[in-house]
């Protein structure tokens, strides 16, 4: 049994419970919260048996053997980087970090202290995804990636409204392509790799973040068009296009339904493999397997891919003028 510490006391970490639950190697035994009245009700409503205000008692901790991190994007590499500083195993949120240098950080201490660092990128070890993998053969030469992830932030009512929450905050590493965007490029760059050139777009909010953007990558015989937007809606799904047929994937932040459309008309409705409801039992299992075979390191949410990943984003920022204080540190 891997027992899990968790980060964070909001919607993402009751997701990520409701998952725990499900799979049986993991049990949480620990939750931080910034104050002792919000955590002490937040393990009480969720039946977690030790509560914590502090991240460096909370690191020396022996209650739990790993750390599950759901904080605002800027603290992921400290956080991470204490507890795995301790022994811990660490499942971080998506975006891994801040910029690469961050990544590169964390990396350094997972190898240093022989621990587990994985990305909680869901959507790459979901039976879909991995039906995606199996089934993109059979289109032939791939030519077009098009992935389109826009999902209209209820806290942008509130930033029209003058109240800048957390999602519109460069102080915290936030903004529309590391949120949302990362969603596109993480799937991408499994699949296919690092692209050869990004060219990147946006519109910029007055707070200093990015509310929608686009990226094209070049891969030289293959482009990728990429969509991403906090502050409007799309039902578009991803397509990968290839010589012999097109694979049309929707929602690719969770893939729900995989199915392919040959050139000659035939159609193959079947790709598609059972899913659980909760779409995070795979990442919480994926990662507690890992442990449990003393690996250090995803196979699929890799250092590399994760690096990757981030490189582009730190070229789109760089294009489109996004800067964080934690480029500066």
């Amino acid at each position: 049994m891997l027992r899990i510490g968790i980060i964070g006391s909001n919607f993402i970490t009751e997701t990520f419970m409701d998952a725990a639950r499900q799979v049986d190697q993991v049990e949480v035994t620990a939750i931080y919260s910034r104050t002792e009245e919000r955590a002490k009700a937040y393990a009480a409503a969720q039946g977690i048996p030790n509560t914590f205000t502090d991240i460096e008692t909370m690191a020396q901790s022996d209650l739990f053997d790993a750390i599950y991190i759901a904080s605002p994007n800027s603290l992921h590499a400290n956080y991470a980087i204490t507890f795995m500083n301790h022994g811990k195993h660490v499942l971080c949120e998506k975006p891994l970090a801040s910029n690469v240098a961050e990544i590169q950080a964390m990396i350094k201490a997972a190898q240093e202290n022989k621990v587990l660092l994985m990305e909680a990128m869901k959507s790459t070890v979901m039976p879909n995804f991995e039906a995606v993998r199996d089934n993109l053969h059979k289109i032939g030469k791939v030519r077009t990636y098009f992935a389109s992830f826009c999902q209209y932030s209820s806290r942008y009512d509130k930033y029209k409204e003058g109240e800048v929450l957390n999602a519109f905050l460069p102080e915290l590493s936030n903004g529309s392509l590391m949120d949302i965007g990362t969603y596109c490029i993480y799937p991408l760059v499994v699949l296919f790799g690092r692209p050869d050139s990004v060219k990147a777009s946006a519109v910029m909010l007055e707070s200093g973040v990015d509310g929608k953007g686009s990226l094209v990558l070049n891969y030289g015989d293959m482009e990728a068009v990429l969509l991403h937007s906090k502050i409007s809606n799309s039902s578009m799904p991803a397509e990968i296009q290839g010589e012999e047929g097109n694979m049309i994937i929707e929602r690719i932040s969770q893939p729900a339904s995989v199915r392919i459309q040959y050139r000659d008309g035939r159609a193959e409705e079947n790709v598609s493999r059972p899913q659980a409801n909760n779409s995070m039992v795979y990442e919480i299992r994926a990662f507690a397997e890992l442990v449990q075979r003393g690996e250090l390191e995803s196979p699929v949410n890799s250092y590399a891919n994760s690096l990757a990943v981030m490189e582009i984003m730190d070229e789109a920022r760089r294009q489109i003028g996004l800067v964080y204080p934690a480029d500066s540190k």
